[in-house]
Formats: structure tokens, C-alpha cells, sequence
């Protein structure tokens, strides 16, 4: 029985769901459409953003995934869809100068999966969406590393000449996301002083500030795992600001709303997410976060062939709450709907009924020597907190996982031999 699946998205968890449908059922069968080339894994973005890692050493080409995993890969973004026909309108895909390379087209499918992940939330702030940047895709990453050097170079500049020369870096939002990334700049303006920046004093010159609104960063998480972030983000100079609420934002400053301001160079949005405003065109049932309401069978509500998840997706807890947004839950659901999905494709009954969130914990990592975290979550009532070289091995461990997820055991272990051998024979930070 042949049925045309549609994967919409090839994040995390999209990507791993193509994968796993196109090795079971081939290429006739499976197509994955994203609108990049390459695939970054989303959690590694800080690290781009910092220049710690080389995004076109790290990117993994989906046509080569494609052929390697035996699915199709259709290069565009989702614009529309035609319920009635079952079709999906993909948009053309435009050069830098804006003339067509390929035309628009539309995709049949019997299974529909939407997995276009998110984007950011502004909560309309003032000046939030035109002063600030959002680490939400590998363009975004690369641009702030860009812009970073730039001002590097000019504070330099201004120091050679004799006049002070600071680079001013505002973090908004304490989740996982702005910690990491204050820790890995940090560390990467130690090893940019000595790669041609040596006037700047990383400490001093280079000043990166989190705020966060809460009472705490990282507040989803246990306070044990909150206290020991924020001792190392002091220790590494990085200033903490919580209870700290974001009134306005110019191109110069940040202000909050007892009046205070922080002064920026460079402003990084990473306080809350949204769905993807396409979603909200499709004819498809969303919430007031744009994103797709669906069952805990991970069908999207009043559809049988149309699926989601990720973080685009609404999916309701036994307990009466929300599937969160993470790496780990777009993973378990890409597993879930691999078994729903194949169970169809070859025309058996479905068994797996239900999709159940399991939390293994979090871990946020701070710079590239330590992490801290919460391990087992919820499975045996208890959580064991872990810091230093095992949770940051442990960090680094999550990230193989998703490689042999789409590449294999053996090319997973060869990639990660030679990007070791590659950081020996190269600077510690992109500068090109």
C-alpha cells in the first residue's frame, strides 16, 4: 500500500521522523520540505552566534540526507494548503538578487506531519521586532556572529586610537537559550582578544548583560540548577538581571520598566517563542500562540491525516497541562508518529495510541568546559542535579544522539573524531 507522507519542517524533529520513514519505506513514499539547504540543529545556534562553531563545518545537507536516508527533499517554504485536494503550495525559491531559480509548486499528500518549529515572541514590546535579534535559524546565528566582528573591530579601532572602545552585549530572557548564549560570548571574547582583538580586555570592554523577568533565570527548572548557572555566569563577568521587566527598546539602549537602562551595542531577543504566522492561513485550528491545536494522538483536531509537533504544536498533557517546547519532546513525538505513520503506510491497525511526555531532565550548558542540569525529571519522582565536565559531557552526548539519529552510529562516531581534529588545527572562534 503506497501512501504519500509529507513532513513539513526538518528540525529536530521532523528531520528525524523523514529519516526513520524513508529508511522503512523509500523514497516514493517520504519527502521532507524546509526552506534552507542545511540543517543545523537548533540548540547548537548559541554556539554559531558566538563563533564557537563553524556553521558550514557543522550544517548537514538535507540532499545528502535525503539520498542517504532514502526520503525525497523538496527545497521551499509552506505558503498554503488545499484541504480538499489534500495539497500543500510550496513557495518558489528566489536567488540573493531575487530572480526565480524554482518555480512555486504544489505537493499531494495522504499524511500531512508540521513540524516547522518556531519563532520569536515579542509579547509587543516596543521596538522589540526592529532593534533586536532573535537566534531562531542558522541565518540569524550567522548574522549576529557577523555583527559582533564588527564591532569588535571598531571598538579596536577606537582603542588604537586612544579613546575608549566597549561592545555592549543586552540579552533578553534567563531561559536556557540566553544563558547559553552569555556564557559561550563570554568565552568567545577571551579567545577573540588574543585572535587580533589584543587592545580589548574581554571583561571590561566586551559587557554582556541578561535580564530576565522572573525572579530567577532558568525558572522552569530547580532552583539548585538556577543558583549554580547564575554563580557561573558572575564568575565569568557576565551581569544578571532578574525581576527585571523589558518596557521599550531603542537602537541604542534597553530600557525596563522602573525606568533603568542598559545601554546596547547589540540586543539578542530570547524571552519567549511563538508558532510560525503561516500557520494561522492554513485553515487549521491554533491557539493564541499561533500554534496547531491537536490531540494527544498528535492529530491536528477535526483532521485524520494531518499531524504536528515540536514546538509548533499544541499537544495536552495526561495532566492537564502543556507538552513544553523542547529538543527532547519533538524527538519522542517524531518516534511516536514514526509508529502511527508506519502502521498506516502498511495498512496494520494503529497501536500506539496516546503520545506521553517523558522529562529526562534539562541541561543548559555554560561555555564549553562545564553544564549544569536536572537529570531523570519526572520518571522516578526524583531528580538528580549534575554540574561541570559530566554534564557537559552528558550536553555533548544530547547533540550526538540526534546525529546518529540521522546519519548513523558509525559516520556519527567518524564526524565527531574529525571536528576534534579540525578545532586542533584551526582558531577557537570563526573569524572569517
Amino acid at each position: 500500500m503506497n501512501i504519500r507522507i509529507v513532513i513539513v519542517g526538518g528540525g529536530a524533529g521532523g528531520l528525524e521522523l523523514a529519516c526513520k520513514l524513508g529508511r522503512k519505506l523509500g523514497v516514493e513514499q517520504v519527502t521532507l520540505v524546509d526552506q534552507q539547504l542545511f540543517h543545523i540543529w537548533k540548540p547548537s545556534l548559541h554556539e554559531v552566534a558566538a563563533g564557537t562553531l563553524d556553521i558550514h563545518q557543522e550544517g548537514l545537507s538535507y540532499e545528502m540526507l535525503a539520498h542517504d536516508n532514502r526520503f525525497n527533499f523538496c527545497l521551499g517554504a509552506l505558503t498554503g494548503l488545499d484541504l480538499a485536494r489534500k495539497e500543500i503550495q510550496v513557495a518558489p525559491v528566489l536567488d540573493e538578487h531575487g530572480e526565480e531559480l524554482v518555480p512555486a509548486r504544489r505537493l499531494a499528500f495522504d499524511q500531512l506531519v508540521v513540524a516547522v518549529g518556531s519563532t520569536a515572541n515579542h509579547f509587543n514590546v516596543p521596538g522589540a521586532a526592529e532593534h533586536t535579534l532573535s537566534l531562531n535559524r542558522p541565518a540569524d546565528a550567522e548574522h549576529f556572529r557577523l555583527r559582533m566582528l564588527k564591532l569588535l573591530t571598531a571598538a579596536e579601532l577606537r582603542k588604537s586610537a586612544g579613546t575608549p572602545g566597549q561592545v555592549r552585549i543586552v540579552i533578553i530572557g534567563g531561559g536556557a537559550t540566553g544563558v547559553e548564549l552569555a556564557a559561550e560570548l563570554r568565552e568567545a571574547s577571551v579567545v577573540h582578544s588574543r585572535y587580533g582583538f589584543r587592545r580589548l580586555d574581554p571583561q571590561r570592554d566586551v559587557q554582556i548583560t541578561l535580564i530576565e523577568g522572573a525572579e530567577r533565570i532558568l525558572a522552569p527548572l530547580p532552583e539548585k540548577v538556577s543558583q549554580a548557572a547564575t554563580t557561573l555566569l558572575k564568575e565569568r563577568h557576565v551581569a544578571v538581571e532578574t525581576g527585571c521587566r523589558v518596557a521599550r527598546i531603542t537602537p541604542t539602549q534597553v530600557e525596563d520598566a522602573e525606568g533603568r537602562v542598559f545601554p546596547a551595542d547589540l540586543v539578542v531577543w530570547a524571552a519567549g517563542i511563538k508558532a510560525p504566522e503561516m500557520l494561522a492561513t492554513l485553515g487549521l485550528p491554533t491557539n493564541r500562540s499561533g500554534q496547531l491545536e491537536v490531540e494527544p494522538t498528535l492529530r491536528v483536531k477535526g483532521q485524520t491525516d494531518i499531524f504536528a509537533l515540536g514546538d509548533c504544536a499544541a499537544c495536552p498533557t495526561a495532566s492537564g497541562g502543556w507538552v513544553p517546547p523542547r529538543a527532547q519532546a519533538a524527538h519522542q513525538q517524531a518516534s511516536h508518529l514514526y509508529q502511527t505513520l508506519t502502521a498506516r503506510a502498511m495498512g496494520r491497525p494503529e497501536r500506539n495510541g496516546a503520545y506521553v511526555y517523558r522529562d529526562h531532565g534539562s541541561l543548559v550548558s555554560v561555555g564549553t568546559q562545564t553544564s549544569v542540569g536536572n537529570l531523570m525529571g519526572n520518571l522516578f519522582r526524583s531528580t538528580w542535579y549534575v554540574q561541570g565536565a559530566l554534564a557537559r559531557t552528558m550536553y555533548v552526548s544530547l547533540h550526538l544522539l540526534h546525529h546518529q539519529a540521522v546519519l548513523g552510529s558509525l559516520r556519527t562516531a567518524v564526524l565527531a573524531v574529525a571536528r576534534f581534529l579540525v578545532k586542533r588545527a584551526t582558531p577557537l572562534v570563526k573569524l572569517h
